[in-house]
């Protein structure tokens, strides 16, 4: 008699996920592998955080939304290792003294005290680069690779997550002899407008950026990427809602990461400026959108719709 049977719903949203995390993982180190010229420290230091302990809930999500529109998740594959690597750089590169000094990352040591910080700026530009050239190399339809890679790129640059990192980590510092803040000193609602933007940039971009990867890798038209659109949007700003949330009150050995660290460097978050409750509020709302759209995109959505309900009501 099958042990499946008698999951608990914890284990079966473990499984959920371990799947897309294999494929992706095994799909990265085939394609690393055939690398040439890399340094062994650096194919080391890449390595290190490339492939610890982690959800690889981008790459779920290209491949479950590919399956979704009616691909099959191989088909995405190439977009969910770049984003990969996308999101590892940003890792490391958050993780360094100059941004927000975490000495914990995945429950191990962060990139730059294994290896300092000069391997381990050079890892992460390292697989911000590679990212790029494993779409490049692995996508046979010249059209498809363009539309993916200015994907990648405008949600990974800029206008994106650098950008969105720029708003969250300056803060209110000032630079310059104007002493002009990064974002000013906005009140009340206008605060609120400010969080969001700097979460959809973060947070949110490279996560929306994964679902229209996945539709666009599965065939998907226009009036579908519209509809996938809007439901990566709300998976984004619900993902960094629970981000906050768990910041706010849970613990280090919980996340494997160190917590309680945005409300003294004075961040804007969800919990701060709305209170608990009301975060909690709007997390429902945007998981509402966000399953609303699954429902639109058919019943092959269904396993995508099981994940962002784990998403949304993850503990860690």
């Amino acid at each position: 008699m099958s042990s499946a049977r008698f999951q608990t719903p914890e284990a079966a949203s473990a499984a959920l996920l371990q799947e897309p995390a294999r494929r992706t993982d095994a799909f990265l180190k085939r394609w690393l592998r055939a690398r040439t010229g890399i340094p062994d420290l650096l194919q080391e230091a890449v390595g290190y955080s490339l492939f610890g302990p982690g959800k690889r809930i981008r790459p779920a999500l290209a491949l479950l939304t590919c399956e979704a529109v009616g691909g099959r998740p191989e088909q995405a594959l190439p977009a969910a290792g770049a984003l990969e690597l996308i999101h590892c750089f940003s890792l490391v590169h958050d993780d360094l003294p100059a941004m927000d000094n975490d000495n914990l990352r995945r429950g191990r040591p962060t990139n730059h005290k294994v290896y300092g910080e000069t391997v381990a700026i050079l890892a992460g530009d390292a697989m911000h680069t590679l990212a790029f050239e494993l779409l490049a190399d692995t996508i046979k339809d010249p059209a498809l690779a363009q539309l993916l890679i200015r994907e990648l790129a405008t949600a990974s640059g800029p206008a994106g997550m650098i950008g969105g990192q720029l708003l969250d980590t300056c803060g209110e510092r000032h630079y310059g002899s104007a002493k002009k803040s990064c974002y000013g000193t906005p009140s009340g609602g206008r605060r609120v407008d400010l969080l969001q933007r700097i979460h959809r940039m973060k947070t949110g971009a490279l996560i929306t950026a994964a679902c229209r990867m996945g539709a666009r890798c599965g065939g998907a038209d226009d009036p579908l990427l519209r509809i996938v659109q809007t439901m990566g949007r709300a998976v984004g700003l619900a993902f960094q809602i629970v981000d906050d949330l768990l910041d706010a009150t849970a613990t280090q050995e919980q996340l494997g990461k160190r917590t309680g660290k945005d409300a003294p460097n004075g961040k804007l978050t969800y919990p701060s400026l709305l209170g608990i409750a009301e975060s909690r509020r709007r997390l429902q709302r945007q998981q509402a959108i966000a399953e609303r759209m699954t429902r639109r995109i058919g019943p092959r959505a269904q396993r995508l719709a099981e994940v962002i309900h784990i998403l949304a009501r993850r503990d860690r």
